[in-house]
């Protein structure tokens, strides 16, 4: 968990300093290259975070993470449902 967020915060910075030396250098694919690779490191530490609150939740409140699972699937479910043709 530790490690995804690490490697998240030197991808971004990776990112930037590529971002930065396509800036410089005037080449507009480095530029974009190294600003997706900013916004994967950035999405690579959101993930992290994620996956930390979620941990935390199951363990402090189990019912509570359960109960939600159960809405959110029950949710999907009756959106699935809904859109299916029902006529046969």
């Amino acid at each position: 968990m530790e490690t995804t967020k690490t490697e998240g915060t030197l991808r971004e910075a990776a990112g930037n300093v590529k971002e930065t030396i396509g800036s410089l250098a005037g080449d507009v694919g480095m530029q974009i290259e190294g600003k997706a690779n900013e916004l994967q490191g950035k999405a690579q530490q959101l993930c992290a975070d994620a996956t930390a609150l979620a941990r935390d939740a199951m363990s402090t409140r189990p019912l509570a993470v359960l109960a939600g699972a159960t809405a959110i699937g029950f949710v999907i479910g009756a959106l699935w449902s809904s859109g299916r043709d029902t006529s046969d």
